[in-house]
């Protein structure tokens, strides 16, 4: 354990990290969701510090709040989120991302499983950037309904790497759009030839048949619903079951009415 605390702590602090934090996250995975008293005590971290530190945890999205009932618990994100900062370091990440597999694999020796349903919100860029990179969570089929492209609510440079880190994988997409995403998508992919994400399957779906304004994902458990349509950006995760299965019955029924599109959008089949 002291050899893994060590690793984390030395990674975090190439992060521009403080100690404190590797410890408040380590604590959060050997012993699960915590309030800020539980997690003082069993990260050895003074409680004062512990909230100071906060917001910088959320920051770099490395914790989720929970709402419980007249209090708030704290829970570690998956270490895969450091992606996110990492993003923000372009010149730092050749080095970062070599190191990142051994951080996840000694983590995921003490990580608990949260089978805790839940809704997440989210807001801003940075939010949405989240929610796309939660995309490489996806166990099963990722079932999505699109209005405008990924890249303009995230900007080119996250969807390059993005796409770079989903070619890397076996994920699989099939994607119901309208016109609207078709038109931006084709104008977008003329202008940055040769970004091909791998394993994504479309229809074009009319607006006559059902009106399409915002985004949706659904994979695993989870339907995500976002929107960056005239100057809103938001997002919403749903972890329930009972809803995600409603949500894939849905889309098979909308697959069913949607049409090959006339053009390729860029991508590889």
């Amino acid at each position: 354990m002291q050899l893994s605390t060590e690793a984390v702590r030395t990674y975090f602090a190439k992060l521009g990290l403080e100690p404190e934090i590797a410890d408040i996250y380590l604590a959060l995975h050997a012993h699960g969701p915590q309030t800020i008293s539980e997690l003082s005590r069993t990260s050895n971290v003074e409680r004062t510090r512990v909230y100071r530190l906060i917001d910088k945890l959320l920051a770099s999205s490395l914790i989720e709040v929970e709402s419980h009932y007249k209090r708030g618990v704290i829970k570690a994100a998956p270490i895969a989120n450091l992606h996110i900062l990492i993003s923000q370091k372009e010149q730092e990440l050749k080095g970062l991302q070599d190191e990142l597999g051994l951080i996840e694999q000694v983590l995921s020796r003490n990580s608990l499983s949260d089978p805790t349903t839940r809704v997440q919100f989210y807001r801003g860029p940075e939010g949405i950037r989240q929610m796309q990179w939660n995309l490489f969570r996806a166990k099963t089929e990722i079932l999505s309904i699109l209005h405008e492209p990924m890249q303009y609510g995230t900007g080119d440079a996250f969807f390059k790497r993005w796409a770079e880190r989903w070619n890397e994988g076996d994920w699989h997409i099939r994607l119901i759009l309208n016109e609207n995403f078709l038109e931006h998508s084709n104008a977008w992919h003329r202008e940055h030839p040769g970004i091909v994400p791998k394993s994504h399957y479309s229809r074009v779906l009319e607006a006559a048949t059902c009106p399409i304004k915002f985004e949706m994902d659904t994979y695993n458990d989870v339907v995500a619903y976002y929107n960056w349509h005239e100057g809103e950006v938001f997002g919403i995760e749903i972890y329930n079951k009972d809803i995600t299965d409603f949500q894939r019955y849905f889309f098979e029924m909308l697959w069913a009415q949607a049409k090959l599109p006339t053009e390729d959008l860029g991508r590889a089949e």
